[in-house]
Parts: C-alpha cells; structure tokens; sequence
C-alpha cells in the first residue's frame, strides 16, 4: 500500500509530526464548497444513526450534544427493539435539546439493507453496528458522498480492512471528513504526553507496554424463536465475524496508543492465548485473554495483554519506556529511570471527554466547510494489528503485516439475512468450535 513504507518506520519523525497535527486538527485542509458539506434547510446538519446499541445511541447522543445546529433524521438497526430503546434513550438524554431528534416512523429503517436508506437521509453517518458490518456501511457511506463518524474496530478480518482502506482513499477524493472513534487521540491528557514525547522528553523509543484486564461481559441468553444468525447477532461480541474477539473490539485502543508513539505498525505478530476461564457454549468462539509481542521494523517490541477474568485485577493503561525516561498514561505523567517526574498533566483541572471532543471536532469542522480528519486509513491499520494479534495468539504461530493485509481472508457470511447460516455453527451439544494454538493455521 501506499504507506507501507512510512508505516513500517521510514519517515517516522514526520510522520509522526503530520499525524499529531491531524489529531489535534490543526492541519490546513482545503475549504469545501457547500454542497459538499451539508445540504439541509436553514443550515441544517442532518444525522444517521446506523447500529442503535449501546455505543450508536452514546455516540448520537454526543454529536447532538455539539454546539453545531444538528438534528437525527434517520435510525437503522437490524432489531426493532434495539432502535426503539435507543431511540428513547437519545431523547431522554439530551433533556432539552431533545427537538434535536427528529426521525418519524418512516426513517426508521429495519433490517441488514436498512443502513443504504438511512444514509441517503442524512449528511452525516455514524456507524456503529458490530465492526463486522464496518466495511460494508463504510463503503456505502463513502459512495453516497457522506461525512462520517465510525466506531472502531474498522473490520474483524483481513479482507474487510483491504475494503476499507480502498473506501478511504475515495473518500479522500471527496473530501469526506472521517473520524474513527479510537478517542485517545482526542484526549487531552494524551495529546500533551505526544507533545512532551515528541520533544523528546523519553528519548528514544525502547520499548512499550499496552494492558486492557477487565472482568467479565454481559451475555444474552438463547430463545427459542431465535435463528441461529440472530442469535448470534444478539451476542455478537462472542463472534469473530461480527466482533473480532475481544483483543480487536476493545483492547485496540491500547495498541492504537502503541502504535500512534511508535509512527508506525508492526511487522510481525506472536503470542499465546486461550479459553482458561471463560470456558462455556455461551461464550462462543472468543478467548478469554491474549498476550502479543508486536515487533516493529527497528526493532522495537510491544507487550500487548488483555484479558476478561472475573476477580482478578484491572488493568486500562499504556506505558511508552524510552532512553530517558517513560510515559505512565493512565497517570498522564513522564517520570525519568529514577522515578523522578518530569512532567504531571493535572487530570482534575484540565482532562475532556475525548467520546465527547471527537464529535465536537467533527461537526465544528463539517459546519465550517472545513476538510480536517482523515482517520480511516489510520483506523484500520491500527485494526490491523490488533487482528494479527489474534491471529498470532489463535494459532502459535508468528504472523507478518504483509503476509496477513495481502491473505484475503475473509471469516464472513455469504449471505446476511436471519435465515441464513453464520460461518461458525454450534454442534449437537450447542458448543462453537475455537483456535487451538499449534494446530489451526491460516497461512501456508
């Protein structure tokens, strides 16, 4: 790909410096004409919503929340009782300014196509179904023309971020403004740990350290009128094709840490993981904790863990350690190999809301004409490598970038609909198959 080499370390003071720039976006862009930037009455910035979970109906709420004149026009979901509740949740959470949502029955699209009917309402999407559907509405999004705001993980597989890479340098033609929602580069504190790192406070890079421990996660129990894609839908984070096991879904926002100070992705990925406690049918295909070594071009490593266990300590936090001293995120401090602080970021005093700046940002720049954020291409790199992560860990083996980016390997159904068959079935005891380390392989 065009980047590969700037990826892969080359140029990576500069890259580094353009990419701080982009974050913080204070990177001249050129003015858009209006009709590229919205189009609605008086002004109007008009908001799909695609995936009314959890995350859709948080991330709604925060672009309505902007200071922009916005309003959400259009709803999707693939479940009416998802976008229902989601629907009442926006407007109860916006107390009054919930005139802001105004989406009648008949922009409330249901069903896997319904995302295609919604985006043509609005000037603005936010994509935020289960990431294994990230691909297909971003493409879709990029083809009508639309601005974006999308939740990471970008794809759940190889295959899918080849698509979205190829979806984001047409929307780079366009002039499409895209933010992924990785929202720790829209973090106060982290923004001026980079500035500090990038003026060489640490030094160089020796190595780095990226954690997300937590304790269990929900389930959803099976019903009998439920087909087996519905199913899965419903407990969509226990499945690669939807999810990408929990070291893409959430543990990427550390490894986008790691990456975002290294100014590049890793080569090679290698580690061990499995299904330790977290053993049962309800828990589908996924692991219960990954470790990797990213080993990047200059060879630098990142120790990269995660794990859901119930009653074992949490752990959330980066730590960049380098020829003078480290960075201590969680913290926000730079202490030096003595333990003495060199700089202390006062979280009290002057820590944002980054899930809230993003959309800040965002729709500033949309209602200005502005061309600022182009984070998709960044998104899925750093999706990337949280994927060969679990290919690493799911195999035993030691994955290359290249090998992996260039594989076409694809973990998705032929066909989306509620009757048809997801790629993973459950045998007669309704257990789902897993990776056996050392035994499944996905490359020759």
């Amino acid at each position: 790909m065009d980047n590969e080499k700037k990826f892969h370390g080359e140029g990576r003071r500069e890259f580094m410096k353009q990419s701080t720039l982009l974050a913080g976006g204070l990177l001249a862009m050129p003015i858009l004409s209006k009709a590229n930037y919205f189009s609605g009455a008086s002004g109007v910035i008009k908001i799909a919503l695609i995936g009314c979970g959890g995350r859709g109906t948080g991330a709604a709420t925060q672009a309505l929340s902007t200071k922009e004149n916005v309003q959400l026009v259009a709803m999707a979901d693939a479940f009416p009782d998802r976008l229902k509740e989601s629907y009442e949740n926006i407007k109860e959470a916006l107390g009054d300014k919930a005139n802001r949502v105004n989406v009648p029955e008949s922009n409330k699209f249901l069903g896997f196509d319904a995302y295609k009917q919604a985006i043509a309402l609005a000037d603005v999407v936010i994509l935020a179904t289960p990431p294994g559907f990230r691909p297909i509405h971003f493409e879709e999004a990029v083809k009508q023309g639309k601005h974006i705001f999308m939740e990471k993980p970008v794809a759940t597989d190889p295959a899918g971020i080849k698509r979205v890479l190829e979806a984001a340098a047409v929307a780079k033609t366009k002039k499409l403004n895209v933010v992924v929602g990785l929202q720790r580069r829209y973090q106060n504190s982290y923004r001026e740990l980079y500035k500090r790192f990038q003026d060489g406070m640490i030094g160089d890079i020796l190595s780095a350290q990226v954690w997300w421990n937590q304790g269990a996660l929900w389930v959803k129990p099976r019903k009998p009128e439920y087909t087996e894609m519905e199913y899965q839908m419903r407990n969509w984070y226990y499945f690669n094709w939807l999810c990408g096991d929990h070291i893409v879904e959430q543990h990427i926002h550390n490894i986008d840490v790691g990456n975002w100070f290294m100014g590049a992705t890793p080569v090679t990925a290698q580690g061990m993981g499995g299904r330790a406690v977290r053993t049962g049918k309800e828990y589908g295909e996924i692991f219960d904790h990954h470790y990797v070594e990213y080993r990047y071009a200059n060879g630098v490593v990142m120790n990269s863990q995660c794990r859901h266990w119930k009653d074992a300590p949490s752990k959330v936090d980066e730590e960049i350690v380098g020829t003078k001293g480290r960075i201590l995120c969680d913290r926000a401090q730079i202490v030096d190999h003595k333990g003495k602080v060199l700089y202390q970021f006062d979280k009290k005093k002057n820590e944002n809301n980054p899930y809230q700046t993003e959309h800040d940002e965002l729709f500033a720049a949309i209602a200005k004409g502005e061309y600022k954020f182009a984070d998709a291409e960044r998104g899925a790199q750093t999706t990337l490598t949280a994927i060969i992560g679990r290919l690493a860990t799911y195999s035993g083996q030691v994955i290359d970038w290249n090998v992996a980016l260039n594989s076409g390997l694809d973990i998705h159904p032929k066909t989306y609909a509620f009757d048809a068959q997801p790629p993973v079935l459950p045998d007669a005891s309704g257990n789902y198959a897993f990776a056996k380390p050392g035994i499944t392989k996905y490359f020759s």
